[in-house]
């Protein structure tokens, strides 16, 4: 996908470091992404979760929290009132750079994390929390270390996930003393909670607390099979689906410019990412990696054949049925041949000549002669003799 590499400071005063996933084509809607309890923004599930929101439209910066990964501050002494802190930071980070009211989406203590956060920010229209604790005490659970002796020494080491931190009694402190039902109480935008039944780590109780307490409109969608930290990516692509078309609801609408006839073509994001306007309809073009795209659209002469092959099949159709012929349906599949001089047996004089291969195969046994009559139509669609015609392209610069 298409990234940028950002930082931004927090009211703490030190900045914190993220990426903003980006669509390859218009930006329908912005979101920021809380990652778990010290994970990082590069972490399997951040990176792919982000991913895929932004395959669907949606810009999406994932961040590091307060001390871990490349952001500045002291982890060990912030605590979950500075992942709350952190978040309201890069909301209205976000909401700044799209002039728009962003999507929250948290991820375990993440999801704590912007539950807490949105009540005290007027920028966001929606939050969505992914395998998130009910009550945020629960993280001290995952600490392994004498928690009754850092609060008796003011600081100490502790094993969290298997890395090692020095965590002080003031993040401990903050941490029990937490109130999430409160923040829930007050939550007045719609909320959409993800779980795994089968989460080790999170039990599917905390999100039956997280739902009932929350007030309307609210949504539940199981992540049937999926582990805590969402590690595979075919269940980060499921969530991620299941949050945008959520998230289209409530969302703010960005108006789309649809021509009154032809279509507009707008250069995206990333290398090769194109928005292809019609009519009544929005598409992405790209171009595969091997090209240095991102292979989240159809090529050009992708389009190119597309146009001739639905042409051709729906001109065979539509005469089929008026002549009262015979017709289950057909299948066109097109190629195109850049150099195809080479073996052209009557364009010596054109080195350059190119060529489309088209291949036509009918459904269901027709007589011969339909089949014949059918073939002889597809050179007639209309698309089949633009391309043969004289064809001319103007061009203008617009004011």
């Amino acid at each position: 996908m298409p990234r940028e590499k950002i930082t931004f400071p927090t009211a703490a005063g030190h900045e914190l470091v993220g990426t903003l996933e980006l669509p390859a084509g218009r930006v329908k809607g912005a979101a920021v992404f809380a990652h778990c309890f010290t994970c990082s923004q590069n972490s399997k599930g951040a990176t792919y979760l982000t991913r895929a929101l932004a395959r669907r439209g949606i810009a999406t910066l994932r961040f590091d929290f307060t001390g871990l990964g490349g952001s500045e501050g002291d982890f060990g002494d912030s605590g979950f009132a500075g992942d709350v802190v952190d978040v309201e930071a890069a909301a209205r980070e976000m909401a700044k750079r799209y002039e728009t009211k962003v999507l929250l989406v948290g991820h375990s203590l993440g999801g704590a994390a912007v539950l807490a956060a949105t009540a005290r920010l007027d920028c966001v229209y929606g939050v969505a929390t992914i395998n998130a604790p009910s009550d945020v005490p629960h993280a001290l659970e995952r600490i392994e270390g004498d928690l009754e002796a850092i609060a008796r020494d003011g600081k100490g080491e502790v094993a969290i996930g298997g890395r090692p931190f020095t965590i002080s009694a003031h993040f401990v402190d903050d941490t029990r003393e937490a109130d999430l039902a409160a923040k829930l109480d007050a939550l007045r935008v719609p909320l959409m909670v993800l779980h795994s039944p089968t989460d080790r780590i999170v039990g599917i109780e905390h999100a039956k607390a997280i739902f009932e307490r929350a007030h309307h409109p609210k949504s539940f969608v199981g992540l049937e099979g999926a582990d805590h930290l969402m590690t595979d990516e075919a269940d980060a692509d499921f969530a991620s689906e299941m949050i945008a078309g959520w998230a289209a609801r409530f969302m703010p609408k960005d108006p789309v410019a649809h021509p009154e006839n032809g279509v507009i073509v707008r250069t995206g994001n990333g290398k090769w990412g194109t928005e292809v306007v019609t009519g009544h309809h929005v598409l992405t073009a790209d171009e595969p990696r091997s090209y240095g795209g991102e292979d989240l659209g159809p090529t050009p002469y992708d389009l190119l054949l597309a146009g001739l092959g639905t042409c051709t099949a729906m001109t065979m159709k539509f005469y089929a049925e008026r002549e009262g012929l015979p017709f289950h349906g057909v299948e066109v599949r097109l190629t195109h041949d850049r150099d195809h001089a080479k073996d052209c047996d009557h364009c010596e004089d054109e080195p350059r000549v190119q060529a489309i291969h088209r291949t036509l195969r009918f459904d269901g046994d027709l007589p011969q002669e339909v089949v014949d009559k059918l073939a002889e139509v597809a050179d007639k669609c209309p698309v089949h003799r633009t391309l043969e015609g004289d064809l001319h392209i103007h061009t203008e610069l617009s004011e």
